[in-house]
């Protein structure tokens, strides 16, 4: 109603009160009253914008809105954004998962995120630890776009670690917030947050999330808003994956490979590469390791095993056999989890 009246945000906030009643009367003064405290926001926001040429405030009926956001339920009437806005409107694909992630699930995030963006995907995720933060810099190293979608006012950065990442992403797409500037870490705001980075995107992928992961509630809010669901299953022993078996078992699409969410998401955007992706090759030549190795790794499968289980099932001593694994870990051939497991990564 307001940007219809007045034609633009920055229109209603430096017009007088006399003029805006005048505009839009039969406003109650409970109303008036709330709009008038918000000049101080609004004009914290024209100041933000007015700091650089990459600083955009877009609203719900500007031209420049991405129109895939415009039709879920609720679409953020404002959207606050670094970098470049035209990287809104480009096919997008969410990747989402937990910020524990293990060195796996990060690799996995990393580069199926790098595949995507080359084959002509922007990667959308929320600038989170783990997942999140790997899909950006896959992207990035991948020659592609990417776009954070963050809980804050872009202002600040959320993590703090993330201050290079953020400035980087800037540089190869976007940061995107609906909540204005001065806006502060608040964990109600992140559901929030979560249905922007769905309703931007083609559809969503999981990889590595617990049954109590707010990725799942951005799984949730992506089917209510008609999207594709992708998830990458893990180990039945390991929590981090039971999240996405759940999703899996509703019916998301089981993910081996990049060419999995190319063949579906091709048939909603032509514009993504039809060139054939095989995704990320995991395997690795293990014949240059000894034979007490290639017997423990062959031991473990691709399941979380112990040192005890190993010694059980292999004629090595439980000091040998950790020596072994100690220049497999080394090597990158095994990752050690919590509690004294090992997994082998290839």
């Amino acid at each position: 109603m307001l940007v219809e009246a007045f034609g633009s945000p920055e229109a209603f906030f430096i017009a007088s009160t006399a003029h805006k009643r005048k505009t839009i009367p039969g406003i109650s003064d409970k109303l008036w009253a709330q709009w008038e405290s918000a000049r101080d926001t609004g004009s914290a926001d024209l100041a933000w914008l007015d700091e650089g040429d990459d600083r955009h405030i877009i609203t719900l009926h500007d031209p420049a809105y991405p129109p895939q956001l415009r039709h879920i339920p609720d679409p953020p009437p404002v959207l606050f954004v670094r970098g470049d806005p035209e990287v809104l409107h480009a096919p997008q694909l969410a990747v989402v998962g937990s910020r524990q992630a293990d060195r796996s699930a990060l690799r996995n995030s990393h580069d199926f995120s790098a595949g995507l963006a080359s084959a002509g995907l922007v990667i959308t995720s929320g600038l989170a630890l783990g997942v999140d933060g790997a899909a950006h810099q896959g992207a990035i190293d991948g020659g592609g776009r990417t776009i954070a979608v963050v809980a804050t006012g872009l202002d600040r950065v959320y993590p703090a670690r993330h201050h290079k990442l953020a400035t980087d992403i800037i540089s190869h797409g976007a940061v995107v917030s609906e909540m204005p500037i001065g806006t502060e870490v608040r964990n109600y705001l992140f559901p929030r947050r979560n249905r922007i980075i769905s309703g931007l995107s083609l559809g969503i992928l999981v990889i590595q999330a617990s049954m109590r992961s707010g990725s799942l509630i951005t799984a949730r809010q992506a089917l209510e808003q008609g999207r594709e669901v992708f998830a990458i299953p893990g180990s039945i022993h390991d929590p981090l994956s039971h999240g996405c078996h759940a999703l899996i078992k509703s019916g998301a699409a089981l993910v081996e490979s990049i060419t999995d969410i190319i063949t579906e998401l091709r048939g909603l955007n032509g514009s993504i590469s039809a060139q054939a992706v095989t995704g990320p090759d995991y395997s690795r030549e293990t014949t240059d390791l000894s034979a007490d190795a290639q017997k423990i790794l062959s031991a473990m499968s691709y399941e979380i095993c112990t040192v005890d289980y190993l010694d059980s099932a292999l004629e090595l001593t439980n000091a040998q056999i950790s020596a072994i694994l100690l220049e497999l870990e080394l090597d990158e051939y095994v990752e050690r989890m919590p509690g004294g497991r090992y997994r082998r990564l290839h």
